[in-house]
């Protein structure tokens, strides 16, 4: 008895109307990122282990799906790491490859890579999968696309802001009901450790405080002991985790909590700036809150940090980013600062679809299919059908003359908007019969007629 077929875990097939409606959303958000002036770039689904291992914090690090090296290379195993139970160095020994965990990092490579063919500051948007091994559950998979846009080469915080106006003009385009931009700062959060007097603590605060929403404040706390920060940093930092009031409220409570702190203010000047500049143009339908508890795990943030959720669904963030100030850095290049923001295509998909929201036109299927009654009409049909296409009109013909009730059934089953029906009678008569399917109306019209009536 053969086994039946099955999937990796964290991974979906998509049947056709599913990928309508995930290409519906990649075209919305593309034509987003075209009009306000990013290019279209792609990058390898695998790096070198070297490129992505380390950027991430040792939180990513455990999620990057290394690839097994194959034939002689594997002969190049350390097997004296093995021995010295060097188990990180012998992991690194065994795979020189590794599939990407996001497009930010590889795409800072693709920067310094290639410098000199490109104009600063560079502006980028990139529609491709990344893999992580994270735990599947609900909204969260091991492969998924990311939609982005990055800019490159400027510090400009006028990029800030148009990067929550394209947060807000894609989800309004794909008609998402009500949604919150959450915006933070990690200069603010590195004033938070300094003033705790744990400055030098800033990424084990910063991880633990980003849990807030799935472990509340008790497993923050507990987390942040596990991590010996101290009880007195733990007792000053609690009571941001119940900050609340209007944006202009909590920064000025903020101003309040770090007024002795010069990066603490440094940020609470760049997240004003941000809040007063979309304060003055106003978004759609996007709410743009200063929440001091996002965090945002990843390490190469400096700046400011966004997250989107979408209301009225369980759901996780929907669309993430922030500034990064050195991240090309890392691959030799220093100084050129960059912000980018990211759409999550998998988890947007599973919001639309729960909600209802993809619109009835994304979902239609075959607009005409020729009913195939014999060869004699179907070489009709066929020079129809090129017709058709001609003018820009999707259809087919059946591919054999079978009972009308199994033709009939095949055409309900592809959601086939009209049938033509050609035959013996039709044919001698140069006519055809056009049935819409949803009504079940039908009309007899000439062979040059038929073109030009579907065609309005």
């Amino acid at each position: 008895m053969s086994q039946k077929p099955a999937i990796p875990k964290g991974t979906r097939d998509f049947l056709p109307t599913d990928v309508s409606k995930r290409n519906y959303i990649f075209d919305s958000i593309k034509q987003i990122f075209r009009l306000y002036g990013y290019a279209p770039i792609e990058t390898p689904s695998f790096e070198l282990s070297s490129t992505l291992l380390g950027k991430y914090g040792e939180e990513g690090d455990r999620l990057i799906f290394r690839i097994l090296n194959s034939g002689e290379k594997m002969k190049k195993a350390d097997i004296e790491a093995l021995q010295n139970d060097n188990l990180p160095r012998f992991a690194n020994s065994l795979a020189e490859k590794a599939l990407r965990y996001d497009l930010t990092v590889p795409f800072a490579r693709f920067v310094v890579q290639h410098q000199n063919e490109l104009s600063f500051p560079f502006k980028r948007y990139q529609i491709q999968p990344v893999w992580r091994a994270d735990r599947p559950q609900h909204g969260r998979y091991q492969e998924f696309y990311q939609c982005d846009v990055d800019v490159v080469g400027s510090d400009s915080l006028l990029y800030e802001v148009e990067l929550v106006q394209i947060f807000d003009a894609v989800l309004t385009k794909i008609n998402l009901p009500g949604f919150t931009i959450k915006i933070n700062n990690r200069k603010i959060l590195s004033g938070i450790a300094e003033v705790s007097g744990e400055a030098d603590r800033i990424v084990d605060i910063t991880v633990a405080i980003d849990k807030l929403d799935k472990i509340g404040e008790g497993g923050v706390v507990e987390e942040l002991r596990n991590k010996n920060i101290s009880e007195t940093a733990i007792e000053r930092i609690k009571p941001l985790f119940q900050l609340s009031g209007s944006n202009e409220q909590k920064i000025d409570l903020m101003k309040g909590f770090l007024s002795s702190c010069e990066i603490g203010m440094k940020g609470i000047e760049e997240l004003e700036f941000v809040l007063n500049s979309i304060d003055r143009l106003s978004l759609e339908r996007g709410v743009l809150e200063f929440d001091v508890t996002l965090a945002r795990g990843l390490n190469y943030y400096t700046g400011a940090i966004f997250e989107v959720k979408a209301h009225d669904v369980k759901m996780g963030s929907i669309c993430g980013g922030g500034r990064y100030d050195d991240l090309t850095g890392l691959f030799g290049m220093k100084g050129l600062s960059g912000v980018g923001i990211s759409f999550g295509a998998d988890r947007i998909y599973d919001v639309l679809n729960e909600l209802n929201l993809f619109p009835e036109e994304v979902t239609n299927g075959l607009t005409l299919l020729f009913i195939n009654f014999g060869d004699k009409e179907v070489s009709k049909c066929l020079e129809l059908a090129s017709n058709l296409r001609k003018s820009g009109i999707d259809c087919e013909i059946y591919p054999s003359a079978s009972k009308l009730q199994k033709q009939m059934k095949y055409a309900n089953d592809r959601g086939v908007k009209y049938v033509a029906l050609l035959g013996e009678n039709e044919l001698a008569n140069q006519k055809i019969i056009l049935k819409e399917m949803d009504s079940g109306k039908q009309s007899t019209i000439s062979f040059d007629e038929f073109v030009q009536q579907l065609d309005k």
